[in-house]
């Protein structure tokens, strides 16, 4: 049967449509195309200044439940809507996030959907796609080159060696290198100096790069990025040593969209990529804007669960950017709020409504923080699996209507675009109502602890905030140097509303604790740590490259 290939079968099993056709679907002149190969181009960024006097169309963002081992979907579920509104005669663009090459070989697998509510070609885009992250990594690691280069050469800047916050980055889960001490083996070989690595999705510069509206903000940003600090205590910005205009040279083509399609051939512009749990989580400013001039849906996802992703959707990438999603689809499946009720990942398959019903209150929260902390209008689109009972399917149903919200079961993974018609035609409905709030969570003249405990008590529920004696001195330090006005981005455990990932469901009485802030200057937010979460991911046990393979004829197989 062919529902029992893979992800990776199915999508080799599609015939693409050539790229060019697909730009023409969604109304791109050849003059703003760039081909890489058949199936894939980049969109000249100049096409937003041509296309600025059209009006927008309709904003659509997709997030979820906190995830669990169970699986939601909301990718999957992107695409699948995307189809589902092309099929009802919608002109419609879907704008991701690029997948980064740590979760691929990790634990996640593939970032392109599943079944079939695929992009395609599956196996570029997973893998180094047009090469945004190689350039995006480039640029980071030549800021750090020519900041230890400055130091070397006579540090006439008296940079403190001690307190350089910038650090070298790569595209790989690679737990060894968050910790490393450099510039060993003597005077030739730099200055010692502890250092370390981050994942380049955690790269500021991938922040920068999503938030940036054309290529001289990209330069600006670049260039008041702070890397350190003196030893006096002043910051020290890129522009101190020159290495914006290089640094932004660098990702002159990683700026431009990337067009590439759906198993549908559906129009779809993948860009930018920085994770929602330490960094802000969206697909670019650039690409976002360019699909609602393009169309009249534009469908869009935000990392992991709400308290992350939509929050950060919306608080950073909404705030900067002037927009606002007209309506928001929830991803949930009844597995996942079983699992958030207790029930282990090898009983979810079992008829439990009481677990069920205590796992609810995690994608009420959910949705309670969209349609009321926002005020944006929300449907929860139910991944539907063959084991769910009508029982428990009616109990969603019931308590999120209790909330004014309607339940739509979504067969996208197994039937594409026919799977998602109802799922598409209730968020045309909601999109049509025309209400919404410009509701942020906190204004940016609040302190900085102000925003972080706005966040805490309204998204989280948090009781209070604790922060450390490091997180104190910090913010303390970064209010003296003027940073009294930018929002917050909070570094946070997917897994939970807490910060502690273990802690499941919706609770209560919890505190929330800050470990850290660092300024990213550039990016135009502070990045707030808050528990034990890392800014260089590693590996599992087993790892999903032990099942990436490649045949003679350059066939891929093994991407999930």
């Amino acid at each position: 049967m062919e529902l029992l290939k893979t992800d990776i079968e199915i999508a080799q099993s599609v015939e693409m449509e050539p790229i060019t056709r697909i730009a023409e679907k969604a109304g791109i002149a050849d003059d703003y195309l760039e081909q890489y190969g058949k199936y894939k181009a980049k969109i000249d960024y100049k096409i937003l200044d041509d296309m600025d006097d059209r009006s927008d169309g309709k904003l659509i963002l997709v997030t979820a439940i906190s995830p669990t081992p169970a699986g939601e979907g909301k990718t999957t579920t992107s695409v699948g809507l995307a189809d589902a509104l092309h099929k009802i005669g919608k002109k419609v663009i879907v704008a991701l996030r690029e997948p980064s090459l740590g979760p691929v070989f990790g634990i996640k697998g593939g970032a392109a959907g599943g079944g079939y509510a695929q992009l395609v070609p599956m196996e570029d885009i997973n893998l180094h796609f047009t090469g945004d992250m190689h350039a995006i990594g480039a640029a980071n690691n030549l800021i750090a080159a020519m900041l230890d280069n400055h130091i070397q050469q006579g540090n006439s800047l008296n940079i403190d060696p001690r307190q350089i916050t910038w650090k070298r980055v790569v595209d790989m889960n690679d737990r060894q290198l968050r910790h490393i001490v450099d510039g060993l083996s003597g005077k030739a070989n730099g200055v010692p100096r502890e250092d370390g690595f981050e994942i380049t999705v955690a790269s500021e510069i991938m922040a920068i790069l999503c938030l940036a509206r054309d290529i001289k903000d990209l330069k600006a940003r670049i260039a008041n990025i702070i890397v350190g600090y003196t030893y006096a205590g002043d910051p020290v910005r890129v522009k101190d040593f020159h290495a914006e205009g290089a640094a932004a040279a660098l990702l002159k083509d990683a700026l431009k969209p990337n067009l590439v399609q759906t198993l549908e051939h559906t129009p779809a512009i993948v860009h930018g990529g920085p994770f929602a749990n330490i960094a802000h989580g969206c697909n670019s400013v650039m690409a976002t804007r360019t699909a609602l001039k393009l169309a009249d849906y534009t469908v869009t996802e935000a990392g992991f669960g709400a308290d992350l992703g939509a929050e950060k959707f919306i608080d950073i990438k909404c705030r900067k950017a002037g927009i606002w999603p007209d309506a928001c689809v929830i991803v949930a499946t009844v597995r996942a709020l079983k699992y958030h009720g207790g029930v282990p990942k090898k009983d979810l398959e079992l008829v439990d409504l009481e677990a069920l019903e205590k796992g609810l209150p995690n994608l009420l929260q959910h949705l309670e923080n969209v349609t009321k902390v926002y005020g944006i209008p929300a449907v929860v689109a139910l991944n539907k699996f063959p084991t769910d009972s009508e029982e428990e399917i009616r109990l969603v149903e019931k308590k999120c209507k209790e909330l004014g919200v309607n339940v739509v079961l979504s067969e996208v993974w197994a039937k594409g675009g026919e799977g998602g018609i109802a799922l598409a035609e209730e968020v045309v409905r909601l999109c049509d109502l025309g209400v919404h709030k410009y509701g942020f969570v906190y204004d940016t003249n609040m302190s900085i602890k102000e925003e972080i405990e706005a966040v805490a008590s309204r998204v989280y529920r948090a009781d209070g905030v604790n922060y450390s004696a490091a997180a104190e001195k910090e913010i303390a330090k970064l209010e003296q140097i003027g940073f009294h006005d930018a929002p917050v981005c909070i570094a946070k455990t997917q897994y939970s509303f807490t910060d502690d990932p273990t802690v499941i469901g919706a609770p209560r009485g919890f505190g929330i604790n800050v470990v850290d802030v660092k300024a990213d200057a550039g990016a135009g937010f502070l990045v707030v740590k808050t528990g034990n979460i890392m800014t260089m991911p590693g590996l599992p046990k087993t790892p999903a490259a032990e099942n990436i393979d490649i045949d003679n004829s350059g066939r891929i197989s093994g991407l999930f």
